[in-house]
């Protein structure tokens, strides 16, 4: 899969198959279901979840949460539009 079959695969209702519980978490907020995404990587105890869990807190505007889980994702909330930072992440997902 690339990113163009992702973005795709947006416009259906069916998940990709066979896609990492990352990438799954970004399509359902692709998709715009915040919750269903944050429900999908809230238990995940890895730097590369705490990222997502991060952005998706940045996203629904609670700052204070989400500076923790870039923290805690070892990054710093970044200075670009919500898609980039979204595009970014599937690319490297993927």
């Amino acid at each position: 899969m690339n990113a163009e079959t992702f973005h795709n695969s947006l416009s259906g209702d069916q998940e990709p198959p066979d896609i990492s519980p990352y990438l799954l978490s970004l399509w359902y907020d692709g998709k715009s279901n915040w919750d269903k995404a944050h429900h999908i990587i809230q238990d995940i105890q890895t730097k590369e979840a705490a990222w997502i869990h991060a952005y998706l807190h940045r996203k629904e505007g609670d700052m204070g949460n989400a500076d923790y889980w870039y923290s805690r994702a070892g990054k710093k909330r970044p200075a670009i539009a919500l898609y980039d930072e979204w595009a970014s992440l599937v690319e490297t997902f993927l």
